[in-house]
């Protein structure tokens, strides 16, 4: 590592506004408020359609945000994309969880390129048929993990990759938050029809994915997992009480906290942990340990896609223990504008996907072993479906 691995890249990459994408939107909630302000400061797209379940759903979401001109009049994503006049070159699905799996592959069965939203699906069943799809059509299909495009996310693989960790044996990952369930939203978050995983896909995803991503995404082989929901399904709960509703601990039904200890291929062994509700303020920084050094990486109060503070890379320098501190970068633009733009890049120039579904089914491969051992209360094996 040299000193050019701490400076800011300057390059501006210029866009092509010659040929505009015409995007839709599947599923007008509140995570899709985050695609559509970020469509609107991309000056290479026309956002022509959107679709909800919930009749006149998709027409009130466009006109909130002043976007005229859009074919709204559909029953199902299905209506929208059989519908030929649109052209679509690519969408936007941000529906809840467990209707991810059906829209992805039936767009991309259309040809069109997908932008899916986290978690890439609520189980491996569904995330392989989606990455078979997706294999079928030639099309691009990117999940949303916006925060691979921090600049301090993609510091840690860098160091990894240089070799001053050595043979990467244990790591330690995870984080929460001390009272965060997400129910200023609605319920749709926490109940098992909708949602089907709580915090062990809402952000435990993320974190697996700053470890996994640096270290090459190794195949999970076991996992021993856990998972409760103590606070979720309490109508004391603090915020159920602060926001007048106790009648959602009834309708908790996925987990708040989930824990796992998985084995790696490689040797490696990651030991797993995240909340949205706990009595503490972190359950842990993230660790990386290797036989030539460590890395810590401090955890964030509320996950935020980003670092906690600058990260410290534990050595040995001429044979004398010492550390050094990894001061914090600044990444030039919005993540989420970030994660549209390489989205929008990869479609333009016939690229490969910024957050490729190879990877991600190994993430998703994980969270659905830590649910079905947690289920069962003991240790499975984590068999990869053939895509």
């Amino acid at each position: 590592m040299g000193l050019d691995d701490f400076k800011e890249n300057q390059e501006v990459k210029t866009i092509d506004t010659s040929r505009k994408l015409r995007v839709g939107i599947i599923g007008c909630g509140w995570i899709a408020g985050s695609h559509i302000k970020s469509y609107l400061k991309q000056p290479d797209v026309e956002i022509v359609a959107g679709a909800d379940l919930i009749p006149g759903k998709a027409k009130a979401f466009f006109e909130k945000y002043g976007v005229e001109n859009v074919k709204t009049d559909y029953a199902s994503h299905k209506e929208m994309l059989d519908d030929q006049s649109l052209k679509l070159d690519a969408v936007s699905i941000c529906t809840y969880n467990r209707q991810h799996a059906g829209p992805a592959i039936y767009a991309l069965e259309k040809g069109v390129n997908v932008l899916l939203e986290k978690p890439f699906t609520v189980t491996l069943e569904e995330a392989a048929d989606v990455c078979r799809a997706e294999k079928k059509s030639g099309k691009i299909l990117s999940i949303g993990f916006q925060p691979r495009m921090d600049e301090n996310m993609k510091m840690i693989k860098r160091i990894v990759e240089s070799g001053e960790l050595g043979k990467i044996y244990y790591i330690q990952t995870g984080g929460g938050r001390r009272r965060g369930i997400p129910t200023p939203y609605g319920t749709t978050f926490i109940e098992n029809e909708t949602a089907g995983l709580g915090a062990l896909g809402d952000i435990g995803c993320y974190s697996l994915d700053m470890v996994l991503n640096a270290i090459g995404y190794p195949k999970p082989l076991t996992v021993s997992g856990y998972k409760s929901a103590f606070f979720g399904t309490d109508p004391n709960y603090s915020n159920y009480k602060k926001t007048g509703h106790p009648e959602y601990a009834a309708k908790f039904g996925v987990d708040d906290f989930a824990a796992a200890f998985v084995r790696l291929e490689g040797g490696i062994i990651l030991d797993f942990r995240i909340a949205w509700a706990m009595n503490l303020d972190t359950p842990g920084d993230t660790i990386i340990m290797g036989t030539k050094g460590s890395l810590r990486i401090p955890s964030t109060e509320c996950w935020n896609g980003t670092v906690g503070g600058a990260m410290t890379l534990y050595h040995e320098v001429c044979g004398e223990q010492t550390q050094t501190e990894i001061p914090i970068l600044k990444t030039k633009g919005e993540l989420f504008d970030l994660k549209i733009r390489t989205f929008l890049d990869a479609i333009k120039e016939n690229g490969t996907a910024p957050v490729p579904s190879s990877q991600i089914l190994l993430n998703q491969a994980i969270i659905d072993g830590i649910a079905k051992s947690a289920e069962c209360g003991r240790e499975v094996e984590i068999k990869i479906p053939k895509i």
